[in-house]
């Protein structure tokens, strides 16, 4: 089985900035891209950043210039330092991993979630 724990969320004043961490355990083989989405209240999840297993980034429209996302392959590790947070980034934020598993098996798994609540 494999899990996902994030950890870093909370509450910020606009402007301020917030750190998220997601590590990756359990047995596979190897981890993919891994990525940051968010779902605010009343609306679809969405994409915030990705990050390939060679390093290639990407990130939402919205974010960009403000979000860095990293990861650490000997930690099993994803972060993404966000800095210069406004109010419309207050979201549930998850953590998703693609995972292969072996014998040409690969599938996402996902993180329970965390709050980031931004002031004005």
């Amino acid at each position: 089985q494999v899990q996902l724990v994030e950890s870093g969320g909370g509450l910020v004043q606009a402007g301020g900035s917030l750190s998220l961490s997601c590590v990756v355990s359990g047995r596979f083989f190897s981890i993919n891209t891994m990525g940051w989405y968010r779902q605010a209240p009343g609306k679809q999840r969405e994409m915030v950043a990705t990050i390939a297993s060679a390093t290639t980034t990407n990130y939402a429209d919205s974010v960009k210039g403000r979000f860095t996302i990293s990861r650490d392959n000997a930690k099993n590790t994803v972060n993404l330092q966000m800095n210069s947070l406004k109010p419309e980034d207050t979201a549930v934020y998850y953590c998703n991993a693609g995972v292969s598993l072996g014998l040409g098996v690969r599938r996402d798994y996902w993180g329970q979630g965390t709050q980031v609540t931004v002031s004005s």
